[in-house]
């Protein structure tokens, strides 16, 4: 939704609805882990005996060992920490943002990073419907002036972020086209993996699938588009050239835009007065 600015200051931004009594919610629970499982000794073949020769026992299979499960990462100790609404890091070639960008209806928020792709907020954010933050990862392109989005040939990231289950939220990419921030021309295209409750700007129009995931996509007028995931993704591989591409084709984005900022982070609206915890443990921008 046309609602903040990406950059490292905090623009005055119209304010976006945050969800709606009917939306349903998306479970925030983690889904269990599968059973380990261990493959079971081998049958025994019995052997008739003799005068001659005594009864052999075949020795039994080894039961292999059971794979070894990575753990999640942990931030236990962070290298940066802020509660500024406007507070940030920089870290491997990334932007690690609490953008607080609403910050005159935000609660409190504190942003913990081990690495740009490891760190943690906890937000307390009252029971109303406007969005207020956006803390995120980022990756600026040319400084944020950009670059032809037809010059490259991949534009893909990884990630892996989990919200807290509870409140208003949309965990999401965030793609600023032609500009970043509210400005004539400017783009901004959404990807949302996770939501709760959450509704985007703008009217649904159609659906996109990739990836065996299907999104509704939603548009406005002045330039913003949201894929909204219909299942949660709590990690995985997104395609965002294809996704620029397709909705260059549908005529949402203008043709060959360029691209100033990949970002990914949890927009908060509420987390009903509570703390509520949003952890990033992956992320990752490849464009050639």
């Amino acid at each position: 939704m046309r609602r903040r600015t990406a950059l490292l200051v905090i623009p005055l931004l119209l304010l976006a609805g945050c969800g709606h009594d009917g939306a349903t919610p998306v479970a925030g629970a983690a889904p269990p882990l599968p059973p380990t499982s261990s493959a079971s000794l081998a049958p025994a073949t019995s052997v008739p005996s003799s005068t001659s020769r005594p009864a052999i026992t075949p020795t039994p299979t080894p039961t292999p060992a059971p794979p070894s499960v990575t753990p999640a990462r942990n931030c236990g100790s962070p290298e940066f920490t802020t509660s500024d609404p406007d507070g940030g890091w920089s870290d491997g070639g990334y932007y690690v943002h609490n953008n607080m960008w609403n910050a005159g209806e935000a609660g409190p928020e504190t942003l913990r990073a081990c690495a740009y792709d490891n760190w943690y907020v906890d937000s307390v954010q009252p029971d109303s419907t406007s969005v207020k933050t956006y803390p995120n990862v980022h990756k600026d392109i040319a400084d944020q002036n950009g670059k032809p989005f037809n010059d490259y040939s991949v534009i893909k990231s990884t990630f892996a972020g989990r919200g807290p289950g509870i409140g208003v939220y949309d965990v999401a990419y965030d793609l600023w086209l032609n500009g970043v921030g509210d400005g004539k021309g400017v783009s901004e295209l959404m990807v949302w993996t996770e939501n709760r409750k959450q509704v985007p700007a703008g009217d649904k129009l159609t659906t996109y699938t990739a990836g065996g995931f299907t999104y509704d996509v939603w548009a406005e007028d002045e330039g913003y588009v949201a894929f909204v995931s219909r299942t949660t993704q709590y990690s995985g591989t997104v395609d965002l050239k294809a996704m620029i591409a397709w909705a260059i084709g549908k005529g949402l984005i203008p043709a060959n835009p360029t691209v100033n900022q990949i970002g990914y982070g949890i927009e908060f609206c509420s987390t009903g007065g509570g703390k509520a915890r949003f952890t990033l443990t992956d992320f990752s921008v490849s464009m050639s």
